[in-house]
């Protein structure tokens, strides 16, 4: 059954995401929107929202939060080059992703150590909490 290009206008935002390639399954994008993983304009939405031409979505995957704008909508999903024409990611949010990805490159954001600590250090430890005498 192939879809009519006047049903475009009317997609649902779990659709949506899936077809723009942000999430694998719709089922995925549906737990992603329901979780609160996903906003428009400062709220939360619900799957069966119908995003327009314009509209800006605040997702967040993993450690990533990326902003993008509604370019196009479309309930089919095909390769990656496509997909990318339906939104546009903001400058601010690619520079912030770019900048998160920096400093967990550099481990700041975890604590790094040298592995288990040896027994001299486990008495220094002990002793600090005062429960070695």
């Amino acid at each position: 059954m192939a879809q009519k290009a006047e049903d475009d206008d009317k997609v649902r935002l779990d659709k949506w995401l899936w077809a723009a390639r942000f999430y694998k399954t719709r089922a995925l994008a549906k737990a992603a929107i329901e979780s609160g993983k996903v906003h428009c304009r400062g709220e939360r939405c619900k799957p069966g929202k119908e995003p327009r031409v314009g509209d800006e979505f605040v997702l967040r995957t993993g450690f990533d939060e990326r902003t993008v704008v509604v370019k196009a909508l479309s309930v089919v999903r095909r390769g990656a080059p496509e997909a990318q024409t339906l939104y546009e990611e903001t400058e601010d949010s690619m520079r912030r992703r770019e900048q998160a990805a920096e400093m967990r490159k550099a481990g700041a954001m975890g604590v790094t150590t040298d592995g288990r600590p040896n027994k001299k250090q486990r008495r220094q430890i002990h002793q600090l909490h005062g429960s070695f005498e």
